[in-house]
């Protein structure tokens, strides 16, 4: 750990989040942003889950990007169906609707959310359903990315009350994200081309954004390593 490095345990980052949150009126929405593989979804359900028992209530929920993945069928009319997880293969503007729906809307009014089945692979509609929760925690790739084309990107920033980047070595993305093609059914080839050809290169682009976050995050076991 260098100097300017702090450890805290994830019940600490909870209490921060609640902190954070009393000083907004409405939603307190935090942002998880990171690289393919670095396990977003895993640390946002943690952290939600020491939110609510920190609270000793239900005020947390997880609002994934991956529910706004456009559909197979729209991939297959694009041709872009050996691209799906880049920037542009994303509903941004159905996402950012969903954003400041969530930041509009009173808790207490029913707000639905889009999951991504990975099962079917492909996203299904009110997945989720936000209600009373004062915090969202969305986590995805892209939450700092700059304008793609037509994919207005930049604008998730300003939806968004804080965004916290979760950092892990290349190599330990590359085996997490061939080990979930595999089990997602495609063989180790597919897995090995995936990877190569299109995952490290999002890691990469999205690495670019990480001076843009607000708290750099490194899972250390129990604990994270704070920059």
């Amino acid at each position: 750990m260098t100097r300017n490095e702090v450890e805290m345990s994830l019940d600490g980052l909870a209490r921060r989040v609640r902190e954070h949150a009393q000083r907004v009126d409405g939603r307190f929405i935090l942002g998880i942003a990171g690289p393919p593989g670095a396990g977003k979804s895993t640390f946002a359900g943690a952290l939600r889950d020491a939110v609510n028992a920190l609270a000793g209530a239900a005020v947390a929920a997880v609002a994934p990007m991956d529910g706004f993945h456009l559909s197979n069928a729209e991939l297959r009319i694009a041709g872009a169906t050996a691209r799906k997880g880049e920037p542009d293969t994303f509903d941004v503007a159905g996402y950012l609707a969903g954003l400041r729906r969530l930041r509009e809307t009173s808790p207490g009014q029913a707000v639905p959310w889009p999951l991504y089945d990975r099962e079917r692979h492909d996203p299904v509609p009110g997945g989720v359903v936000f209600d009373r929760q004062t915090i969202v925690i969305t986590e995805g790739n892209y939450l700092l990315l700059g304008d793609v084309g037509a994919a207005r990107w930049s604008a998730v920033r300003h939806c968004l009350d804080e965004v916290w980047y979760l950092d892990v070595p290349v190599e330990t993305l590359r085996n997490r994200l061939l080990q979930r093609h595999i089990r997602g059914g495609k063989s180790a080839g597919f897995a090995e081309a995936k990877v190569a050809r299109s995952d490290l290169l999002n890691a990469e682009l999205v690495a670019a954004t990480r001076d843009r976050a607000d708290l750099v995050l490194y899972g250390d076991g129990p604990h994270y390593r704070l920059a």
